[in-house]
């Protein structure tokens, strides 16, 4: 039992270490995640979505704090404690999302690497039961220092934790996951392989026949009853086929598609906001003169955002914004950049340069 302890000891403290270090390096990411938890159609607390971010950065220092306390045997009673209640919130967050299918990734490991709701699940039950095991074995966690020099590198582990945070939140992730870092070519990473499976449908059509709605399939269409009414289309995903890395990037100003013209263009930067009235300020004041410095040097500035027209210009005469403003879905923003607002060059549909607007003034022209 012994070495098992020491095992589970091991295997628990160095996950929790690498998750939460993965997710501090992109606690915005995280926070996204938690909203969609948060939300109506999953956990129904939106009252919790404005504190999102704060939470999530709690967590992960919290996550990567335990693993380290764990490793060092530091106050194993308060550890193994914190660490159970942990694991059963997350495995039970993360049945809950498999079991209804409401949230397709629990964003456990970022976006480097992706685990299905089921996978979640099943990872989060082996470590509940490596939790268990220690924590039916406090007495067999020995501290691996003395009591002060323990306490102090659970304090560094905490204070670099935090100051990992400040500095990702005031720039960007150390390290970049997403499908969108810098040196993507957004044009093949749209493309989809010839020999790649394609995702298959079972089409469901409801109509309404005497009064009430009925379901019908394909192949009951041709003998549908009498004066049946068409209500709508359901369509029911059987198997999931290929998605490529960049499947709903689109570039769109007055219900017109400019993506081609501005991948292919040779200088384009976007000017990233997904929501204008969530935007910093201090970092919306700047993209004006930034956009009239660009456009001297051949740039085509594009501002982008999911913003509704009213917002638009409502923001563009408060701020007196002269580039035009563009529409791509809110979530296909939050993934090609965290910050709001945010810088992305590109040069023929490639990434070649992406600032956070703190870091506004290094973006080289």
């Amino acid at each position: 039992m012994k070495y098992l302890v020491h095992l589970s000891r091991i295997i628990v403290g160095i996950l929790f270490i690498i998750s939460g270090l993965i997710k501090l390096n992109d606690p915005i990411g995280f926070s996204f995640k938690l909203e969609e938890y948060f939300s109506e159609g999953v956990l129904n607390i939106p009252f919790l979505v404005p504190f999102a971010l704060a939470i999530a950065v709690f967590v992960v220092v919290f996550e990567v704090v335990l693993g380290v306390a764990l490793l060092l045997g530091f106050k194993p009673k308060w550890t193994v404690w914190s660490l159970l209640l942990m694991i059963v919130f997350f495995t039970f967050l993360t049945f809950y999302s498999a079991y209804f299918n409401k949230v397709t990734d629990c964003g456990c490991f970022g976006d480097a690497l992706k685990l299905t709701p089921w996978e979640s699940f099943t990872k989060d039950v082996i470590l509940l039961f490596f939790i268990l095991i220690l924590f039916f074995n406090q007495k067999k966690i020995n501290p691996l220092l003395k009591s002060m020099p323990n306490a102090l590198t659970v304090f560094v582990a905490y204070s670099l934790c935090l100051f990992m945070g400040y500095w990702v939140l005031n720039h960007l992730p150390l390290k970049d996951f997403r499908a969108y870092k810098i040196g993507t070519n957004i044009q093949k990473g749209m493309e989809f392989p010839k020999d790649a499976p394609r995702s298959v449908y079972e089409m469901n059509f409801v109509y309404k026949v005497g009064g009430k709605e009925q379901n019908f399939g394909e192949k009951d269409l041709m003998s549908l009853p009498a004066g049946a009414e068409f209500v709508r289309r359901e369509d029911k995903l059987i198997s999931q086929g290929y998605v490529p890395p960049i499947h709903d990037f689109t570039i769109e100003l007055d219900g017109q598609d400019f993506t081609e013209e501005m991948l292919n263009a040779p200088k384009v930067i976007m000017l990233i906001s997904y929501d204008l009235k969530k935007a910093k300020s201090e970092g919306l004041a700047k993209l004006e003169a930034f956009s009239q410095k660009a456009q001297k040097k051949g740039y085509k500035v594009l501002g982008m955002t999911a913003s509704p027209i009213e917002d638009i210009a409502k923001f563009r005469q408060e701020n007196g914004i002269t580039f035009d403003y563009y529409f791509c879905d809110a979530t296909t923003l939050k993934t090609i950049e965290r910050a709001n607002p945010s810088i992305v060059v590109l040069h023929k549909g490639t990434i070649v340069d992406k600032k956070h607007w703190n870091d506004i003034e290094d973006v080289k022209l």
